[in-house]
Order: C-alpha cells, then sequence, then structure tokens
C-alpha cells in the first residue's frame, strides 16, 4: 500500500488554548533561540495564522511578557514548593539561589528575561508595571525567608529588605554573565560566589 502524503501543521477550527500558544513560544526559544521566535514560525506550530496570533497578542513585544509571564508563574509555584519545606532556612535560601541561577548560557527563562528587559526602555507603563510585578514576587519571598531566619537566630541580624535587594542585584548580575556566557562565570562558579557571599555577611560567626 503506497503511503499518503505527510500531513502538514495541523489546521485548527478554533483557537488553542493560550497556554498551549506560550508553552510553543517558550520551547521555541529553548530549541532555537530568540531569534527562531516569529510569529510566523509560532503559527504554524499551532496551526493558526501570523494574523491570529497578531489579535491575541498585538505585538511581538506582548507575546515576550506574556510568555514571560507564564514561566515566571511556573517558577512562583515551584519556589513557593521550595520555600515551604520544613528545612532550616539556609537551606531553603540555597534552593532559592539554585533556582534563581541560569542552568547556562541560553538559558531560555534568562534568554527571555534580558530581552524583555531590553525591550522594557520603550515599554508603556503597564508593561514596566508587569515587569515589577514579576520582579517583586522574588523579592517578598526573599525578604520573608530572610525574615524567619533571622527571628530563629539562623541569621544575622539585618534589614530583609535591604539585604534583599542587594543579594537580588548580585544574583541579576552572575546571571546576566552566565546566560550570555561570559568566560570565568558558570553557573558552578557563580554559585561559589554567591554561597561564599552569604555566608560571609549573613550567618552568624563567620
Amino acid at each position: 500500500m503506497t503511503p499518503g502524503p505527510t500531513p502538514g501543521p495541523r489546521r485548527r477550527n478554533h483557537a488553542p488554548p493560550r497556554e498551549e500558544l506560550l508553552a510553543a513560544a517558550m520551547a521555541t526559544i529553548a530549541e532555537r533561540g530568540l531569534e527562531g521566535l516569529t510569529m510566523a514560525g509560532l503559527g504554524r506550530e499551532v496551526g493558526m495564522s501570523s494574523g491570529h496570533l497578531l489579535y491575541y497578542f498585538r505585538t511581538k513585544d506582548e507575546l515576550l511578557l506574556q510568555t514571560l509571564e507564564w514561566s515566571e508563574g511556573r517558577l512562583g509555584h515551584e519556589r513557593s514548593a521550595l520555600l515551604s519545606k520544613p528545612l532550616p532556612a539556609r537551606e531553603r535560601l540555597a534552593a532559592y539561589v539554585d533556582l534563581y541561577v541560569p542552568d547556562g548560557p541560553r538559558d531560555p527563562h534568562w534568554t527571555l528575561w534580558l530581552e524583555v528587559w531590553n525591550r522594557s526602555q520603550n515599554a508603556d507603563d503597564d508593561a514596566r508595571a508587569r515587569q515589577a510585578a514579576i520582579e517583586g514576587a522574588w523579592h517578598r519571598d526573599l525578604v520573608a525567608l530572610l525574615a524567619e531566619g533571622i527571628s530563629r537566630g539562623e541569621f544575622r541580624t539585618v534589614d530583609p529588605d535591604r539585604y534583599a535587594a542587594r543579594l537580588r542585584a548580585l544574583l541579576d548580575g552572575f546571571s546576566v554573565h552566565v546566560a550570555v556566557g561570559i568566560p570565568g562565570t558558570s553557573r558552578e562558579q557563580v554559585l561559589v560566589h554567591v554561597r561564599e557571599f552569604i555566608e560571609a555577611t549573613l550567618f552568624p560567626g563567620t
């Protein structure tokens, strides 16, 4: 029996769920990098026209921001699960740092973050507020963890908000280096640097 023609992209009579669109966008970034994510290419992946995608997202900037929000939502659930474990605060802080730092060069989540940051120079107030909301969630969780560790005597008495701001600035700087592949700043090296900083500034008796 002669095989039939290979089917082309699957066509739908209805729009795929929003989460499927965003998951497909993130998968494209992971596989081909940000330069591989186009409205036309994403449309082929999910069986929609680029025009239909523009109806959903209006601009590529909006697609990128919604994809980041979706990815951050998943990370937020993972972060909450880690921080709610019945472990010493220092162990949960190590888990927070481990989750924060990119896996390596071209980490898809951090690649997306860097592009959104770059485009934020021309973003409107709504987009900036949504970016701030994402960063605010990481900051609030870290402040709460620091405050808990201080109250239990695991950490030195520091201002949790100020310490969290400084630690996140350190993590952001190192994470950018990891994500773009700057020599001498592998994920493993960065984790050592951050651990040494935390031990020297936060742990009693060091």
